[in-house]
């Protein structure tokens, strides 16, 4: 797992965690084309707007009520379920899965207000993201946050098939605000939520979403 940090707001419009491949990829195409291998270069050259475009970081509008949870990932709803128990909550909870195919906008943002609780990695496999069983057989990284009212929620950052590098920027204790960039998972691919039992869920299976802008739903 990385600990990479990068600013609330892009400075630049590539994500930070992205920089040395594209820097990497830009450095092996200026050397093609200086040598002259015109063919190589320009698959080169394609191969670098793709990881350019990939760590793409754009800005997004995020809603100011108080009571919406926003999307943590852009990608799809693959699962909404509710559970009577999960490795992160004490108590029965609703889970929604969001899978990010390799065309999506990879930073992750902050769904809600609050404190990180726990920031719990566990090292694992790296089979299909959209496998429900991804969720306990692969690596990733979980952070448990407390809201203002003393309500906790999880979100948890899945590697996948291609995707071998998750990238957290937040520490245990720290504030953290719905919206605010707070990490990635380089080249895919899952973030799971597990939210209070009483949440007002807002999306369904099939919906897509946009981290931070689109609403997941409504704390009570």
């Amino acid at each position: 797992m990385d600990n990479s940090k990068w600013p609330a707001r892009a400075v630049l419009p590539v994500a930070q965690p992205g920089l040395i491949f594209v820097f990497i990829a830009i450095l092996i195409t200026g050397m093609l084309f200086y040598f002259g291998w015109g063919l190589f270069a320009w698959v080169c050259l394609a191969i670098t707007l793709f990881v350019c475009w990939f760590f793409r970081d754009p800005d997004r509008d995020i809603p100011q009520d108080e009571k919406s949870l926003t999307s943590p990932a852009d990608g799809k709803v693959i699962i909404v379920e509710k559970q009577k128990k999960s490795d992160y909550l004490p108590d029965p909870c609703i889970k929604v899965s969001i899978f990010m195919n390799v065309f999506n906008v990879h930073v992750n943002r902050v769904p809600f207000d609050g404190v990180v609780q726990k920031v719990l990695y566990h090292p694992g496999k790296f089979m299909n993201a959209s496998f429900d069983k991804a969720s306990t057989h692969n690596e990733r990284n979980a952070l448990i946050i407390k809201t203002a009212d003393d309500t906790s929620f999880a979100v948890v950052q899945i590697a996948g098939l291609i995707a071998r590098r998750i990238v957290n920027c937040v520490k245990e204790g720290e504030k953290i605000k719905k919206g605010d960039r707070y990490g990635m998972i380089r080249f895919g691919s899952r973030l799971d939520l597990y939210l209070p039992d009483d949440f007002d869920l807002a999306v369904s299976v099939g919906e897509k979403t946009k981290a931070g802008s689109t609403v997941i739903g409504y704390m009570k």
